[in-house]
């Protein structure tokens, strides 16, 4: 049986046998949840699964495991999640890649389609990128580093995590709204970007706070400004790249927010929902999100459903106008 029928069958299994959707809900969670991270252990997404998973052991009283199915930019665990059942027992702890932007970069070479196969719940955090400097790049904030890239068009690099991700798509619509040219440097990990910046071999990388946090502290780079639209909670010392005039419109985040598979019946989303905004008001879980570089945002299942669509488009755009296409 073809995994993507199985929603459809499971909601006429239910009407016929009578289940209402809310009588789920209300014995829902019936066994232990498995909340699919689609990295490896111990980076940005599975920090913040693994809070997670601890306040919803203890409000939704059921088990919550986190499992790292990492490959595919993302895209390996999110088609597990896809391919479960939709019962709210196999949820996704995704980011913007897999569930935004992999589709415009990757097209037809996705085995599944983030908006017909996944349906949000929440989103949890937002996680603005940094741009930072190698220590010895002549520039110290956005309006120097604009004009010094104008002056040497295609001489100025900077890094990112990989191909057509977040940190990629930043660089991108810096140099379409300040109207310059730099080299992209594709990376597989922030500890490789950082290290060449440090170093010298490249000039710039956009990376998360968490990574970059302690060599910021060290005055290892310079960190020229948080691709947010205003200023971070995590360090309100680093301007917002916005606060450049010529870069106004500026605003590009990553960002990490809780999906189960389409078919999932609507009051379970809700309930689960319900958990995580919760969890997300708790001041300790709070100061731990903003410890790693996000900035706490739960949203309504019709909020994030939104907000979804209008990320989608501005990511659509930019790889479109880039001409970004997967490797």
């Amino acid at each position: 049986m073809h995994a993507f029928r199985r929603p459809l069958i499971l909601s006429a299994l239910l009407a016929a046998i009578g289940v209402a959707p809310a009588a789920m809900a209300q014995d829902y969670p019936s066994k232990t949840i498995t909340l699919v991270v689609p990295f490896s252990a111990g980076g940005g997404v599975d920090t913040v699964a693994r809070l997670l998973a601890e306040k919803l052991r203890v409000s939704l009283k059921q088990n919550v495991v986190v499992d790292n199915k990492a490959g595919g930019s993302g895209m390996i665990g999110a088609l597990a999640v896809v391919k479960a059942a939709p019962d709210g027992h196999t949820l996704l702890l995704g980011s913007a890649g897999e569930t935004a932007i992999n589709s415009f970069v990757y097209k037809n070479k996705m085995q599944y389609q983030p908006t017909k196969d996944l349906a949000p719940i929440t989103l949890i955090t937002r996680v603005p990128n940094v741009l930072v400097a190698a220590p010895g790049f002549p520039v110290k904030n956005m309006e120097e580093l604009v004009s010094y890239a104008k002056k040497n068009p295609g001489k100025v690099s900077y890094s990112s995590s990989g191909v057509g991700n977040p940190q990629h798509l930043n660089g991108e619509l810096l140099e379409e709204l300040a109207g310059i040219h730099m080299v992209h440097v594709p990376y597989k990990g922030a500890s490789g970007q950082l290290v060449d910046v440090v170093s010298g071999n490249v000039e710039l990388t956009f990376v998360s706070y968490a990574a970059a946090k302690a060599f910021i502290k060290d005055g290892k780079v310079k960190a020229l400004g948080v691709t947010s639209a205003k200023r971070a909670s995590f360090d309100a010392n680093i301007p917002a790249m916005a606060e450049y005039k010529p870069l106004a419109k500026y605003q590009l985040e990553n960002w990490f927010g809780l999906f189960a598979p389409t078919g999932t019946p609507e009051p379970v989303l809700q309930k689960i929902n319900a958990a995580v905004t919760q969890a997300l008001k708790e001041a300790d879980l709070a100061k731990r999100l903003q410890d790693q570089g996000g900035e706490p945002a739960p949203m309504s299942v019709q909020q994030f459903r939104d907000f979804i669509q209008s990320e989608s488009k501005q990511f659509q755009r930019i790889v479109e106008a880039a001409h970004i296409t997967a490797e």
